[in-house]
């Protein structure tokens, strides 16, 4: 018989290969400090799957994703899964691949309303943290029309709005929640902030509507005064009650004097204005005794001489005197200087009298 011949032949073989193991240990085990790394690539044993699954590297993984995700199977079995893998995502922080997870199920367009009502209330959920309010609050709001007593929907519909400063809303949308669960917690809390809020916001609209109107009886009363003293507008723009603006040509220099009253005289504020010598006044040039004041007409083609001692108000009622947005303005230079004769030159000026 050949049999034995046959076994002994085994039993040389078997040896041989023993042999040879013992002197070539095998080397694809695992490596005591990679255990975790190669336990990753199991997909029994994986933590995190894949972004994306290629066959050819992953062919147990793609099986297996191929039988959760079976077409065979009914929508609301696929929704479910896809809800499920979602919630998983969201656990890790991912929102992005929930958005997409929870999608996913939503486009299976199950039957089970309770199902769809927490696929949009979850999507809403990982919304909220990516920082799309406006498409977290039409989630919850779909949600509703599903599940109009959905609490979580409600709770997280009334966190959009007070992050969309809709502090209103927020409030009702709290009251409906409460009407459901009067003790909610999260519902009370953000119920008080929102109120809280909505009572600051409508103070301050008040506030501003009284400041806007007291600004526009100023105004009205402003332009009535000037009316009342024949002074000519160039502008019926809004602008500083009572300012003048003196500008120094020659440096460039402008300067706004507050509360200028009509009669008060222009050398007074020069005083004030250069009683010190100003720091760009490197040749100590711009003494009050020194300086000329003129204006222009209202094309700046002529110039007008003021006499210092001249009231505010005796100037802008000069005919040739326009008030630019409610701002008397004057150029003011060194009558002496190179600089204001060469200005001058060519231009007609005429004394105010």
């Amino acid at each position: 018989m050949e049999l034995p011949e046959a076994d002994a032949a085994g039993d040389d073989a078997m040896d041989s290969f023993l042999e040879k193991f013992q002197s070539q240990p095998y080397r694809g085990g695992f490596h005591e400090d990679q255990w975790e790394e190669e336990f990753e690539k199991v997909p029994l044993f994986m933590k995190k799957a894949p972004s994306e699954i290629d066959p050819n590297e992953n062919p147990e993984l793609a099986c297996l994703q191929s039988i959760i995700f079976d077409e065979e199977r009914s929508p609301e079995e696929q929704a479910k899964t896809y809800k499920d893998e979602g919630n998983d995502y969201f656990k890790e922080k991912d929102y992005k691949k929930a958005v997409i997870s929870y999608t996913e199920g939503l486009k299976k367009k199950c039957t089970d309303p309770d199902l769809n009502a927490v696929l949009y209330t979850n999507r809403a959920a990982a919304q909220y943290y990516l920082g799309n309010f406006r498409s977290a609050l039409n989630d919850v709001t779909a949600a509703r029309k599903l599940k109009p007593c959905h609490l979580k929907a409600i709770v997280r519909g009334a966190l959009c709005h007070l992050e969309l400063k809709n502090f209103a809303e927020a409030v009702n949308w709290c009251d409906e929640g409460l009407q459901i669960d009067a003790r909610e917690k999260k519902l009370l809390e953000m119920r008080a902030k929102a109120d809280k809020l909505k009572r600051t916001e409508q103070r301050d609209i008040r506030k501003a509507k009284l400041k806007e109107k007291k600004e526009q009886n100023r105004n009205e009363a402003l332009l009535q005064a000037i009316k009342a003293r024949n002074i000519r507008l160039v502008s019926e723009a809004a602008g500083q009650d009572e300012d003048s603006d003196s500008e120094g040509p020659e440096h460039a220099q402008s300067d706004f004097i507050a509360a200028f009253h009509e009669d008060s005289r222009l050398i007074d504020h020069l005083m004030v204005m250069f009683g010190e010598t100003p720091s760009w006044d490197l040749e100590r040039k711009y003494c009050p005794d020194n300086l000329e004041v003129y204006f222009e007409d209202e094309d700046g083609t002529e110039l007008y001489w003021v006499p210092p001692k001249s009231t505010l108000l005796q100037v802008l009622q000069h005919p040739r005197y326009f008030v630019k947005a409610l701002t008397p303005a004057f150029l003011v230079c060194v009558g002496s200087s190179a600089f204001c004769r060469n200005y001058l030159q060519g231009k007609k000026v005429h004394q105010v009298k």
